[in-house]
């Protein structure tokens, strides 16, 4: 709303106006403003939900075993987060562009799909919330819209092609027609373009239109995934905000030189008009989680519930999905992807050994980051740990997701330097 307010009073002079053309101006202000909205408003939120006594009945019964009380914590937070990003974007978007009404739509659906899964724990005692088959249908429609859009949209193109050419005082830059692509980044390799439809060479003249098929499953198991695994690793107080801050500075890094036809052009990767916006959704998305650690930091004044996790996986996705590195994301979201794989690990093989009349488990616990908090005392006692011994010792929750933040920053840092590893 405010840049297309100062964008009519440019015309009339009025000193500072121009500012508002810069993506990092706005996407400096979204940051702040959000940042700053997630601390004001996240206190009031937790006073309120405090007084009408709401929080998540899973965690009641939970103790941290260093001697910590869980019991009684207010939980949908993601609401705070929610508001943090949704206010910034609204006055510093530009809210024509396609990639940042998808990243709203999504923002707000993954959203209200955590909110009616914490609000059947919560008001209708109900442990197992929102049933898995209505969750994934969720998930499933809004990879599948965005995809659908990505597909349809004469606004998503990009150019497949950037050439700098040096010339006697500057570069000059050569850019190819925008065109709708079906490819996508690969890291590490010096040909480093997936094209989707050349996967489905073996359609023939079809090959195109399968293509834009396999895209749109694509983006719909990118999505499902991160919010899925995003969601599990939403188990220690400040873990999935702070490593989700951490993979939005990277997404904002690619988003931004994916934007600028020098730095494509210097870095030969796709050059993306319009994905600039996502800049300014991303600051404000890593400036809501920042403030919300503020409250979230161990130990915990709030939870962020499936209202945050959910929806913070899926803003993740789809932003990777929009600039084409969604292939990086098991690099990125490395820390995702094992807390996911150790869940599948443990249930897949506890199944397999109980049908032999076993009570057989790998890890102590599953996600992977309770595997180092929990105690000898409250294992399951008629069951059997393969990897019961390791950790020979168990860690303070802090120092557990602090670890996990150092992780998720080596792997972030990984993952922008496969642009110039090939």
């Amino acid at each position: 709303m405010l840049y297309y307010i100062f964008r009519f009073l440019e015309q009339f002079d009025i000193p500072g106006a121009h500012m508002w053309h810069y993506i990092s101006f706005r996407a400096l202000l979204a940051l702040i403003l959000s940042l700053l909205i997630s601390a004001w408003f996240g206190e009031r939120f937790i006073k309120f939900m405090k007084r009408r006594n709401i929080s998540e009945t899973q965690r009641d019964a939970s103790i941290d075993p260093f001697g910590v009380q869980k019991k009684g914590v207010p939980t949908m937070g993601g609401i705070i987060i929610m508001v943090s990003i949704l206010v910034p974007i609204l006055l510093f978007g530009r809210m024509r562009n396609i990639y940042l009404i998808l990243m709203i739509v999504t923002t707000v659906w993954l959203g209200f799909l955590g909110f009616l899964d914490d609000y059947i724990k919560i008001f209708k005692k109900n442990k197992e919330g929102l049933k898995g088959k209505y969750k994934i249908v969720g998930q499933l429609s809004i990879g599948l819209i965005v995809g659908l859009v990505l597909w349809a949209s004469p606004d998503a193109k990009i150019h497949e092609s950037v050439k700098a050419e040096a010339g006697s005082e500057h570069a000059t830059i050569l850019k190819s027609e925008p065109v709708k692509s079906l490819k996508t980044t690969l890291p590490f390799i010096k040909n480093h373009n997936l094209d989707y439809s050349e996967v489905m060479g073996f359609m023939g003249e079809h090959k195109t239109a399968a293509g834009w098929v396999l895209f749109v499953i694509m983006t719909i198991l990118v999505v499902t995934a991160v919010s899925n695994g995003a969601n599990l690793n939403d188990g220690m107080d400040g873990m999935c905000a702070g490593n989700s801050a951490i993979i939005g500075v990277a997404l904002g890094i690619f988003a931004y030189v994916s934007s600028h036809i020098e730095y494509a052009a210097y870095l030969d990767i796709m050059y993306i008009p319009g994905s600039q916006e996502l800049v300014v959704f991303i600051c404000a998305f890593i400036g809501a989680m920042a403030g919300f650690l503020w409250y979230n930091a161990y130990p915990a004044q709030i939870f962020m519930g499936d209202t945050g996790s959910l929806m913070t996986g899926g803003i993740i996705g789809v932003c990777a999905i929009i600039i084409h590195k969604e292939l990086m994301l098991p690099i990125l979201c490395g820390i995702f992807f094992v807390e996911s794989l150790s869940v599948m690990v443990q249930t897949g093989y506890f199944k397999y050994r109980k049908r032999k009349g076993e009570r057989v488990r790998i890890f102590r616990a599953a996600p992977i980051h309770d595997n180092f908090r929990k105690l000898d005392s409250q294992l399951d006692p008629t069951s059997r740990y393969i990897l019961k011994g390791w950790p020979q010792r168990q860690f303070h929750e802090s120092k557990i997701t602090v670890r996990f933040w150092i992780t998720t920053i080596i792997l972030a840092a990984l993952t922008i330097i496969t642009l110039k590893i090939r």
